[in-house]
């Protein structure tokens, strides 16, 4: 029987990520794509772990069986920390990359390049019947670039750009991008506390 670990996500840009990284252990993955009659939790929280906790809870408690929910975001510095915790809808309700990247552009239009530094910030929590909750995080440092690069990735991938890589997250493989990125860091802390539960 294959066994199954549920993402509490309706992001297939990140279900692919959790599908290559549950892979060797034989796992299916399945999201609430998959699933279609649980809701999207609100995410209410202040702080991403707050939101990863809840989502993880949540699905877990309704579904009676192990799940992981991840929240994560980009932090600028020129923008005090914004998007944040509203990466998703951070230019409206209706999430939308194009808008989102569009609104951090034009919102960093005068700020040097120097100062264009930011951050990928990643919370997993993976909850279950009858075991405390656990998260683990994982962040990426890079800048923000002036125009979009590259077409693979989602989100702010396109903008994002890697010094250590010298590209943006959008031109990375999925390879080389789940080597480096932040959701890719967290994914192996969560390896190493993984045994614990499956």
């Amino acid at each position: 029987m294959t066994k199954r670990v549920i993402i509490a996500t309706k992001n297939s840009g990140k279900a692919k990520e959790f599908q290559q990284m549950f892979a060797p252990y034989g796992y299916e993955v399945q999201t609430l794509l998959d699933l279609l009659h649980i809701e999207d939790v609100e995410e209410t929280g202040e702080t991403f772990e707050e939101n990863a906790i809840l989502k993880a809870e949540t699905v877990a408690k309704e579904l009676g069986e192990l799940v992981i929910a991840d929240d994560s975001g980009l932090a600028i510095d020129a923008l005090e920390g914004r998007p944040g915790v509203y990466s998703a809808r951070y230019a409206g309700l209706e999430k939308s990359d194009e808008a989102n990247m569009e609104k951090v552009l034009s919102e960093l239009q005068s700020v040097e390049e120097s100062e264009r530094t930011a951050r990928f910030h990643c919370v997993l929590a993976i909850a279950g019947p009858d075991m405390e909750t656990k998260t683990v995080t994982g962040t990426c440092e890079g800048m923000i670039l002036k125009e979009k690069r590259g077409s693979n990735g989602f989100g702010y991938d396109p903008i994002f750009f890697v010094p250590t890589l010298q590209k943006s997250m959008a031109e990375l493989t999925p390879d080389e991008k789940s080597q480096i990125s932040h959701r890719g860091h967290a994914l192996k802390k969560l390896r190493n506390i993984i045994s614990d539960f499956i």
